[in-house]
């Protein structure tokens, strides 16, 4: 018979038999290719509708037993598996006891009741652990993932596509090769081949890669320069003073005179080097951070002695905070008449900084940048820090580093500032940064020098990019470019497939409380208000919630609206903003957004202290409470293959129910605490039985039960703390 030919039969275009012959594996090209009676039923099968399928798979099995083709091994197998079960149900039930479902305890019957049920257990489909573990011998187990297709299932048991595709049509499910393979037919398709299948979900790849952590042996550590980040509030002096320690002019060729990108310069101290990153305030800081790229070990804070605190110095310890460095405060302007650095020590204290004149641990310098008054001392102050926290890494490994800053420029093309952490960067590298590759034409030094290499916490530009990356991430030497350009195109997919599922707010806020779901839960805030009264006022009051095992962490307050500045330092320190009689500024509320950062307004200050406190209370992780459900005295064991012993019990009280918890008790000694596999009473398999009733018993992965032993079956609850 021909394709066409059987087109015509079926009523439908060659194209679409042509179609679902592909689909089922079989192998027709042409209108005009010959089809065998096998392939024409399997043909005839997925074009007959769904109730006439059954009878269609009849046909095709006494086609095949007439013309003597030897049937599939699925086939047998299922068939004396169909066989066997019959006989041992036959057996069964000829030696089956008349016996009343409720017995009394203690009587004959009671015993031959389970004696009844215990043969029936091993004739029953295996349910319990002990019993799938016993015949592992005999069973593969595949591993495959949620939504595979039947092509990929196929691969995942080693059986052709058109295999499985005729074993779906024999179970009346036509199905191509390319399409899902139904979740309900996996377990039953896959016993048919001698498989067991575990579904896993398929987690997605980061876009971004995280940076790995290196174990290099002691011996391939070097000294390295100190990384310092400069921070404070705007016009207080971080580039000046920055341009008093280089001896060059960098403010003039800024807007203003105001920081417009990162630098990142290096100078000598004591025969020393030191790495400096001029941030503008702190934004760039927490990108960084916020991207994973946490480079910094030393921050200045600089203060102004005329100004004081202000509110960007308040965000900038902030994030030093979170970030985990070592801090020194720079009082800075300290030529002017009005300036006042006790007034600014005072300050500082309300934010947590206690300075060593004060008794505290944060070591400060007075300094006029404008004069280079005071500045050597901060540089002995930071070379004492360095020396006493030895920062090493090992210059021997390919290299790998941080972007900091990074710009499309005329005639350069893009070119991106970066932080080498480990190993030597050297001219001709191939590397890879997020999803950009490139290979390095140049490397330039911070004094616009071009150099050869570069080590630990050298600062250089490369130029060479094929794109322009992101500040923030971890960049990487590869083998060669063929290496970079594949991972670059693979996270570029990964970016782009992310980018379509951002977590909302609340599933951010979700995950948050799931995650700090422990016996030391923290909720970190950042509480933005209308006026510095209510500012303190709230401070205190958030202070004074506590409930055991959890506790609240106030990140951030300051007065005003919330800002961008705000949302960032919320991501990166999974912190929940909360606002008093203030709004977020529209840019900030969609930062937000993206971000999946949740952000609570309130005109009323009980209303959010109760919802702080529900939130907190949400999650700390909650008490477990046992409840016993009932006990059972075992009156007789049964030893069943391929299922172990089996307890036979009579339940003096409660309720027993097939997967609970259970203690296995003699003479009032625990002896095991395992899991309810298997429950039954006599041949039927049932959830519960209730006392005054016989039943068959089986634990989890344990047999040594004996005769008056007990069993106390029990759960435990979570109860939610109040």
């Amino acid at each position: 018979m021909r394709v066409y030919e059987l087109a015509r039969d079926l009523g439908v275009d060659s194209k679409e038999v042509l179609a679902q012959a592909e689909e089922l594996g079989l192998e027709l090209k042409t209108a005009s290719s010959g089809v065998d009676d096998e392939s024409a039923e399997l043909l005839r099968l997925a074009f007959a509708p769904e109730e006439t399928a059954a009878l269609g798979v009849q046909a095709v099995a006494e086609t095949t037993a007439d013309e003597g083709v030897e049937p599939r091994a699925g086939e047998v197998a299922v068939a004396e598996a169909d066989a066997a079960e019959e006989v041992e149900v036959a057996e069964a039930d000829g030696a089956e006891l008349e016996t009343e479902p409720e017995s009394v305890p203690g009587s004959p019957s009671a015993a031959q009741g389970v004696e009844t049920a215990a043969p029936v257990e091993s004739s029953a489909p295996v349910e319990s652990p002990a019993s799938v573990e016993t015949g592992a011998a005999d069973v593969d187990i595949a591993t495959v993932t949620k939504g595979t297709s039947v092509a990929e299932f196929a691969e995942a048991i080693g059986q052709a596509p058109g295999e499985v595709v005729k074993t779906l049509l024999e179970l009346g499910i036509p199905v191509g090769v390319q399409q899902a393979m139904p979740e309900d037919m996996i377990d039953e398709v896959a016993e048919r081949f001698g498989f067991m299948v575990e579904i896993v979900e398929e987690e997605p790849a980061p876009a971004v890669a995280a940076q790995p952590e290196f174990d290099d042996a002691e011996a391939d550590l070097v000294p390295r320069p100190p990384v310092v980040t400069v921070m404070g509030h705007v016009d207080h002096g971080k580039t000046t003073l920055l341009d008093t320690i280089r001896k060059a002019n960098v403010v003039e060729d800024e807007e203003g005179g105001i920081t417009q990108h990162i630098g990142a310069y290096q100078v000598e101290v004591n025969d020393r080097l030191v790495t400096f990153v001029d941030t503008p305030g702190h934004e760039a800081f927490t990108a960084l951070r916020a991207r994973g790229a946490n480079i910094t070990d030393i921050v200045v804070l600089v203060v102004a002695a005329d100004d004081g605190v202000m509110p960007q110095t308040i965000e900038a310890i902030s994030h030093a905070k979170a970030a985990g460095v070592k801090m020194i405060v720079a009082v800075n302007k300290m030529d002017l008449p009005g300036g006042d650095p006790m007034r600014v020590r005072t300050e500082l204290t309300n934010y947590g900084v206690v300075t060593e004149d004060l008794g505290g641990e944060i070591p400060t310098v007075e300094i006029s940048a404008l004069k280079g008054e005071g500045v050597d001392d901060l540089l002995e102050v930071i070379d004492l820090i360095a020396q006493l926290e030895d920062f090493r890494a090992n210059p021997k490994p390919l290299a790998s580093g941080v972007v900091v800053e990074a710009q499309l420029e005329v005639g350069r093309g893009p070119v991106a500032t970066v932080i080498v952490k480990r190993g030597t960067l050297k001219q001709g590298d191939a590397f890879i940064a997020g999803p950009v590759s490139g290979r390095v034409r140049a490397l330039m030094n911070d004094k616009g020098e071009r150099v050869n290499s570069a080590g630990p916490s050298d600062p250089v530009q490369i130029m060479g990019w094929a794109d322009v990356p992101a500040a923030g991430d971890f960049f990487e030497v590869q083998k060669n470019d063929k290496e970079a350009r594949r991972i670059a195109e693979e996270r570029q997919q990964e970016e782009q497939a992310q980018s379509l599922v951002a977590p909302s707010a609340r599933d951010r806020l979700q995950g948050l409380l799931e995650q700090l779901r422990s016996d030391d839960a923290q909720l970190n805030l950042i509480v933005k208000a209308d006026a510095q009264g209510s500012l303190e006022a709230l401070r205190e009051s958030i202070g004074k919630i506590e409930r055991e095992g959890g506790k609240i962490q106030i990140i951030h307050t300051a007065v005003g609206g919330i800002n961008e500045n705000d949302v960032t330092l919320a991501e990166v320190t999974e912190a929940v903003i909360v606002g008093f009689n203030v709004r977020p500024e529209p840019k900030a509320r969609r930062a937000a957004e993206e971000a999946g950062v949740e952000v609570r307004t309130y005109g009323i200050i009980y209303e959010l202290l109760d919802e702080i406190e529900q939130l907190l209370v949400g999650q700390l992780a909650p008490d477990e409470e046992e409840v016993v459900l009932g006990t059972a005295e075992v009156r007789a064991t049964f030893k069943v293959p391929r299922a172990g012993t089996i307890a036979g019990c009579y339940v003096i009280e409660g309720v027993v129910q097939r997967g609970a918890k259970a203690r296995l008790l003699r003479d009032g000694v625990v002896i095991h605490d395992g899991i309810i596999s298997s429950l039954k009473r006599f041949k039927d398999d049932v959830r519960e039985v209730q006392s005054g009733f016989e039943c068959g018993m089986g634990f989890e992965s344990y047999d040594d039960i004996k005769d008056g032993d007990h069993i106390e079956v029990y759960v435990v609850r979570e109860v939610a703390r109040t």
